[in-house]
Protein backbone atom coordinates (compact mmCIF):
# COMPACT_ATOMS: atom_id res chain seq x y z
CA UNK A 1 0.00 0.00 0.00
CA UNK A 2 1.21 3.49 -0.78
CA UNK A 3 2.55 5.23 2.29
CA UNK A 4 1.66 8.85 2.86
CA UNK A 5 3.21 11.35 5.23
CA UNK A 6 1.21 10.91 8.41
CA UNK A 7 0.10 14.00 10.27
CA UNK A 8 -0.85 12.51 13.60
CA UNK A 9 -2.65 15.39 15.13
CA UNK A 10 -6.35 14.93 15.63
CA UNK A 11 -8.16 17.11 13.11
CA UNK A 12 -11.86 17.02 13.83
CA UNK A 13 -14.04 18.64 11.16
CA UNK A 14 -17.75 18.05 10.74
CA UNK A 15 -19.83 18.87 7.70
CA UNK A 16 -22.74 19.39 10.05
CA UNK A 17 -21.20 22.57 11.43
CA UNK A 18 -19.31 21.26 14.44
CA UNK A 19 -16.21 23.22 15.32
CA UNK A 20 -12.69 22.15 14.35
CA UNK A 21 -10.35 20.97 17.06
CA UNK A 22 -6.62 20.31 16.82
CA UNK A 23 -4.59 18.49 19.45
CA UNK A 24 -1.05 17.10 19.36
CA UNK A 25 -1.95 13.85 21.14
CA UNK A 26 -5.18 12.37 22.42
CA UNK A 27 -4.66 12.38 26.18
CA UNK A 28 -7.84 10.63 27.22
CA UNK A 29 -9.49 8.91 30.16
CA UNK A 30 -12.07 6.11 30.01
CA UNK A 31 -14.95 7.83 31.80
CA UNK A 32 -16.98 5.13 33.57
CA UNK A 33 -20.75 5.52 33.48
CA UNK A 34 -22.43 6.04 36.83
CA UNK A 35 -25.89 6.16 38.33
CA UNK A 36 -25.96 9.95 38.52
CA UNK A 37 -25.58 12.84 36.12
CA UNK A 38 -22.18 14.47 35.68
CA UNK A 39 -21.49 17.76 37.46
CA UNK A 40 -18.57 20.16 37.27
CA UNK A 41 -16.98 18.62 40.37
CA UNK A 42 -16.68 15.34 38.46
CA UNK A 43 -14.89 16.97 35.53
CA UNK A 44 -12.49 19.20 37.46
CA UNK A 45 -10.13 16.27 38.28
CA UNK A 46 -9.92 15.40 34.57
CA UNK A 47 -9.00 18.99 33.77
CA UNK A 48 -6.36 18.92 36.50
CA UNK A 49 -4.96 15.73 34.98
CA UNK A 50 -4.43 17.53 31.68
CA UNK A 51 -6.85 15.42 29.65
CA UNK A 52 -8.17 16.74 26.38
CA UNK A 53 -10.40 13.72 25.62
CA UNK A 54 -12.72 11.37 27.48
CA UNK A 55 -14.30 8.11 26.35
CA UNK A 56 -18.01 7.95 27.16
CA UNK A 57 -19.02 4.29 27.32
CA UNK A 58 -22.71 3.31 27.30
CA UNK A 59 -23.23 -0.44 27.58
CA UNK A 60 -25.55 -2.91 25.93
CA UNK A 61 -26.10 -6.22 27.69
CA UNK A 62 -26.15 -9.78 26.28
CA UNK A 63 -27.24 -12.84 28.26
CA UNK A 64 -24.56 -15.21 26.97
CA UNK A 65 -21.89 -15.70 24.31
CA UNK A 66 -24.53 -17.30 22.04
CA UNK A 67 -27.50 -15.03 22.73
CA UNK A 68 -28.61 -12.90 19.74
CA UNK A 69 -30.19 -9.93 21.51
CA UNK A 70 -28.57 -6.78 22.94
CA UNK A 71 -30.52 -4.91 25.62
CA UNK A 72 -29.67 -1.21 25.82
CA UNK A 73 -31.14 2.11 26.95
CA UNK A 74 -33.17 0.24 29.54
CA UNK A 75 -34.75 1.81 32.62
CA UNK A 76 -32.83 -0.83 34.62
CA UNK A 77 -29.48 0.61 33.56
CA UNK A 78 -27.49 3.33 35.26
CA UNK A 79 -28.18 6.86 34.08
CA UNK A 80 -24.76 7.15 32.41
CA UNK A 81 -25.48 4.07 30.28
CA UNK A 82 -28.71 5.43 28.81
CA UNK A 83 -29.18 7.68 25.81
CA UNK A 84 -30.17 10.57 28.05
CA UNK A 85 -27.18 10.04 30.32
CA UNK A 86 -24.77 9.67 27.43
CA UNK A 87 -25.85 12.99 25.97
CA UNK A 88 -25.64 14.69 29.36
CA UNK A 89 -22.09 13.42 29.91
CA UNK A 90 -21.02 14.60 26.46
CA UNK A 91 -22.54 18.05 26.91
CA UNK A 92 -20.80 18.61 30.24
CA UNK A 93 -17.45 17.45 28.89
CA UNK A 94 -17.81 19.71 25.86
CA UNK A 95 -18.58 22.68 28.11
CA UNK A 96 -15.11 22.13 29.56
CA UNK A 97 -13.47 21.86 26.12
CA UNK A 98 -12.88 18.13 26.54
CA UNK A 99 -13.44 16.19 23.31
CA UNK A 100 -15.26 12.86 23.40
CA UNK A 101 -14.86 9.40 21.97
CA UNK A 102 -18.27 7.74 22.15
CA UNK A 103 -17.60 4.04 22.70
CA UNK A 104 -20.74 1.90 23.03
CA UNK A 105 -19.75 -1.52 24.33
CA UNK A 106 -21.25 -4.94 24.98
CA UNK A 107 -21.24 -6.55 28.40
CA UNK A 108 -21.92 -10.30 28.52
CA UNK A 109 -23.42 -11.82 31.65
CA UNK A 110 -20.80 -12.94 34.20
CA UNK A 111 -18.12 -10.95 32.41
CA UNK A 112 -17.52 -13.42 29.56
CA UNK A 113 -14.95 -12.18 27.03
CA UNK A 114 -16.69 -10.47 24.10
CA UNK A 115 -14.07 -11.75 21.66
CA UNK A 116 -15.60 -15.23 21.98
CA UNK A 117 -19.13 -14.10 21.12
CA UNK A 118 -20.35 -16.41 18.36
CA UNK A 119 -23.83 -17.48 17.26
CA UNK A 120 -24.78 -21.12 16.57
CA UNK A 121 -26.80 -20.68 13.38
CA UNK A 122 -27.33 -18.36 10.43
CA UNK A 123 -30.72 -17.38 11.83
CA UNK A 124 -29.18 -16.34 15.14
CA UNK A 125 -26.36 -14.48 13.39
CA UNK A 126 -28.90 -12.46 11.43
CA UNK A 127 -30.82 -11.70 14.61
CA UNK A 128 -27.67 -10.62 16.38
CA UNK A 129 -26.57 -8.45 13.46
CA UNK A 130 -29.94 -6.70 13.47
CA UNK A 131 -29.64 -6.08 17.21
CA UNK A 132 -26.04 -4.87 17.01
CA UNK A 133 -26.84 -2.57 14.08
CA UNK A 134 -29.67 -0.95 16.05
CA UNK A 135 -27.36 -0.53 19.07
CA UNK A 136 -24.50 1.07 17.15
CA UNK A 137 -26.54 3.22 14.78
CA UNK A 138 -28.56 4.60 17.69
CA UNK A 139 -25.36 5.85 19.29
CA UNK A 140 -24.01 7.03 15.93
CA UNK A 141 -27.01 9.37 15.87
CA UNK A 142 -26.08 10.62 19.34
CA UNK A 143 -22.48 11.12 18.21
CA UNK A 144 -23.58 13.24 15.25
CA UNK A 145 -26.15 15.24 17.20
CA UNK A 146 -23.68 16.03 19.99
CA UNK A 147 -20.74 16.80 17.63
CA UNK A 148 -18.63 14.01 19.08
CA UNK A 149 -15.07 14.02 17.75
CA UNK A 150 -14.58 10.24 17.56
CA UNK A 151 -16.91 7.24 17.40
CA UNK A 152 -15.84 3.68 18.24
CA UNK A 153 -17.87 1.11 16.29
CA UNK A 154 -17.13 -1.89 18.52
CA UNK A 155 -14.87 -3.27 21.23
CA UNK A 156 -13.02 -6.61 21.26
CA UNK A 157 -15.37 -8.55 18.98
CA UNK A 158 -12.89 -10.80 17.20
CA UNK A 159 -15.14 -13.78 16.38
CA UNK A 160 -17.95 -11.47 15.24
CA UNK A 161 -15.52 -9.90 12.75
CA UNK A 162 -13.97 -13.21 11.67
CA UNK A 163 -17.34 -14.89 11.10
CA UNK A 164 -19.23 -11.94 9.57
CA UNK A 165 -16.83 -9.63 7.68
CA UNK A 166 -19.44 -8.45 5.16
CA UNK A 167 -21.66 -7.23 7.98
CA UNK A 168 -18.88 -4.90 9.17
CA UNK A 169 -18.29 -3.49 5.71
CA UNK A 170 -21.97 -2.62 5.44
CA UNK A 171 -22.20 -1.34 9.01
CA UNK A 172 -19.32 1.11 8.49
CA UNK A 173 -21.02 2.48 5.36
CA UNK A 174 -24.29 2.87 7.27
CA UNK A 175 -22.54 4.66 10.13
CA UNK A 176 -20.96 7.12 7.70
CA UNK A 177 -24.41 7.97 6.36
CA UNK A 178 -25.33 9.16 9.86
CA UNK A 179 -22.12 10.33 11.51
CA UNK A 180 -19.57 12.62 9.83
CA UNK A 181 -16.72 12.51 12.34
CA UNK A 182 -13.77 10.17 12.83
CA UNK A 183 -14.13 6.40 13.33
CA UNK A 184 -12.19 3.67 15.06
CA UNK A 185 -12.68 0.14 16.34
CA UNK A 186 -11.21 -1.07 19.67
CA UNK A 187 -9.37 -4.30 18.88
CA UNK A 188 -7.82 -6.42 21.58
CA UNK A 189 -4.00 -6.30 21.69
CA UNK A 190 -3.73 -9.78 20.15
CA UNK A 191 -6.48 -9.15 17.57
CA UNK A 192 -5.69 -5.84 15.90
CA UNK A 193 -3.28 -7.23 13.28
CA UNK A 194 -6.09 -9.36 11.78
CA UNK A 195 -8.85 -6.74 11.56
CA UNK A 196 -9.66 -6.44 7.82
CA UNK A 197 -11.33 -3.02 7.65
CA UNK A 198 -8.74 -0.55 8.98
CA UNK A 199 -8.71 1.25 5.63
CA UNK A 200 -12.39 2.13 6.18
CA UNK A 201 -11.85 3.90 9.52
CA UNK A 202 -9.52 6.68 10.68
CA UNK A 203 -7.58 5.11 13.55
CA UNK A 204 -6.28 1.61 14.26
CA UNK A 205 -7.74 1.21 17.73
CA UNK A 206 -5.89 -1.07 20.14
CA UNK A 207 -6.84 -2.09 23.67
CA UNK A 208 -3.17 -2.11 24.61
CA UNK A 209 -2.83 -4.80 27.27
CA UNK A 210 0.44 -6.08 25.82
CA UNK A 211 2.54 -8.35 28.08
CA UNK A 212 5.52 -6.23 29.17
CA UNK A 213 7.33 -8.15 31.93
CA UNK A 214 6.93 -11.34 33.96
CA UNK A 215 8.57 -9.73 37.01
CA UNK A 216 6.65 -8.78 40.14
CA UNK A 217 7.99 -5.21 40.01
CA UNK A 218 10.05 -4.59 36.86
CA UNK A 219 12.36 -1.59 36.82
CA UNK A 220 11.61 1.28 34.48
CA UNK A 221 14.35 0.15 32.09
CA UNK A 222 13.08 -3.43 31.95
CA UNK A 223 9.54 -2.21 31.39
CA UNK A 224 10.77 0.01 28.55
CA UNK A 225 12.55 -2.94 26.95
CA UNK A 226 9.28 -4.85 27.07
CA UNK A 227 7.80 -2.41 24.55
CA UNK A 228 10.45 -2.91 21.85
CA UNK A 229 8.82 -5.77 19.92
CA UNK A 230 5.34 -4.31 20.27
CA UNK A 231 6.49 -0.94 18.95
CA UNK A 232 8.04 -2.60 15.92
CA UNK A 233 4.84 -4.55 15.32
CA UNK A 234 2.56 -1.52 15.65
CA UNK A 235 4.77 0.62 13.44
CA UNK A 236 4.54 -2.00 10.70
CA UNK A 237 0.75 -2.33 10.96
CA UNK A 238 0.36 1.45 10.92
CA UNK A 239 2.52 1.78 7.81
CA UNK A 240 0.72 -1.08 6.03
CA UNK A 241 -2.72 0.48 6.49
CA UNK A 242 -1.59 4.12 6.34
CA UNK A 243 -3.43 4.79 9.60
CA UNK A 244 -2.21 5.93 13.04
CA UNK A 245 -2.42 3.72 16.12
CA UNK A 246 -4.75 4.84 18.91
CA UNK A 247 -4.85 3.12 22.29
CA UNK A 248 -8.61 2.88 22.78
CA UNK A 249 -7.74 1.47 26.21
CA UNK A 250 -4.51 1.10 28.15
CA UNK A 251 -3.55 0.76 31.79
CA UNK A 252 -2.31 -1.47 34.58
CA UNK A 253 -3.57 -2.61 37.93
CA UNK A 254 -1.71 -1.54 41.06
CA UNK A 255 -0.91 -5.16 41.90
CA UNK A 256 2.08 -7.53 41.81
CA UNK A 257 2.92 -8.85 38.32
CA UNK A 258 0.71 -6.23 36.65
CA UNK A 259 2.84 -6.26 33.50
CA UNK A 260 2.71 -10.02 32.96
CA UNK A 261 -0.90 -10.30 31.77
CA UNK A 262 -2.24 -6.74 32.05
CA UNK A 263 -5.75 -7.68 30.98
CA UNK A 264 -6.36 -9.82 34.05
CA UNK A 265 -8.74 -8.66 36.76
CA UNK A 266 -8.61 -11.86 38.83
CA UNK A 267 -9.56 -11.48 42.48
CA UNK A 268 -6.69 -13.82 43.36
CA UNK A 269 -4.32 -11.05 42.28
CA UNK A 270 -4.80 -8.89 45.34
CA UNK A 271 -1.40 -7.74 46.66
CA UNK A 272 -1.34 -3.96 46.27
CA UNK A 273 1.71 -2.67 44.39
CA UNK A 274 1.54 1.04 43.64
CA UNK A 275 5.11 1.14 42.35
CA UNK A 276 4.56 -1.27 39.48
CA UNK A 277 1.54 0.63 38.18
CA UNK A 278 3.54 3.86 38.10
CA UNK A 279 6.61 2.24 36.55
CA UNK A 280 4.66 0.52 33.78
CA UNK A 281 2.80 3.69 32.87
CA UNK A 282 6.04 5.69 32.90
CA UNK A 283 7.60 3.16 30.51
CA UNK A 284 4.60 3.30 28.19
CA UNK A 285 4.72 7.09 27.97
CA UNK A 286 8.47 7.20 27.44
CA UNK A 287 8.45 4.50 24.78
CA UNK A 288 5.25 5.07 22.84
CA UNK A 289 3.81 8.54 23.28
CA UNK A 290 6.36 10.37 21.15
CA UNK A 291 6.18 7.97 18.19
CA UNK A 292 5.06 9.56 14.91
CA UNK A 293 2.68 6.68 14.14
CA UNK A 294 0.93 7.03 17.49
CA UNK A 295 -2.01 9.36 18.17
CA UNK A 296 -2.53 8.90 21.92
CA UNK A 297 -4.97 6.93 24.01
CA UNK A 298 -7.48 6.49 26.82
CA UNK A 299 -6.31 5.32 30.23
CA UNK A 300 -8.45 2.62 31.85
CA UNK A 301 -10.34 3.63 33.91
CA UNK A 302 -11.64 6.85 35.48
CA UNK A 303 -14.63 7.07 37.85
CA UNK A 304 -16.66 10.23 38.22
CA UNK A 305 -16.62 10.23 42.05
CA UNK A 306 -12.92 11.02 42.14
CA UNK A 307 -12.56 11.61 45.85
CA UNK A 308 -14.13 8.22 46.73
CA UNK A 309 -12.13 5.84 44.50
CA UNK A 310 -8.63 4.46 44.14
CA UNK A 311 -6.12 5.31 46.84
CA UNK A 312 -3.28 3.45 48.54
CA UNK A 313 -5.26 0.30 49.30
CA UNK A 314 -6.82 -0.15 45.86
CA UNK A 315 -5.41 -2.90 43.60
CA UNK A 316 -7.54 -2.22 40.52
CA UNK A 317 -6.92 -0.36 37.25
CA UNK A 318 -7.89 3.15 38.22
CA UNK A 319 -4.89 5.47 38.78
CA UNK A 320 -7.01 7.85 40.82
CA UNK A 321 -5.52 9.04 44.12
CA UNK A 322 -2.42 6.90 43.55
CA UNK A 323 1.15 7.81 42.53
CA UNK A 324 0.24 6.71 38.98
CA UNK A 325 -2.12 9.67 38.70
CA UNK A 326 0.83 12.06 38.99
CA UNK A 327 2.72 10.11 36.32
CA UNK A 328 -0.19 10.53 33.93
CA UNK A 329 -0.54 14.22 34.76
CA UNK A 330 3.13 14.87 34.03
CA UNK A 331 2.93 13.32 30.58
CA UNK A 332 -0.46 14.67 29.61
CA UNK A 333 0.69 18.18 30.40
CA UNK A 334 3.89 17.60 28.42
CA UNK A 335 2.00 16.64 25.23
Amino acid sequence: MKKSLFLFTAFIVFASGCTQTETAKINGVSFVAAGDSVAQKHIDPILHLGSNFAAVMPFGFVQSLEHPEIIFNSDRQWFGETLLGTSQYIKELHKNHIEVMLKPQIWIWRGEFTGYLKMKSEKEWLEFETSYRAFILTYAEVAEKECVALFCIGTELEQFIVQRPQFWDRLIKDIKEIYKGKLTYAANWDEYKRVPFWNAVDYIGVDAYFPISTMKTPSLEIAKQGWEKWKEEMSGVSAHWDRPILFTEYGYRSVDFAGKEPWKSDREMNVVNLEVQSSLLEALYQEVWQESWFSGGFVWKWFIEHENVGGDTDNQFTPQNKPAEKVIENYFKSY
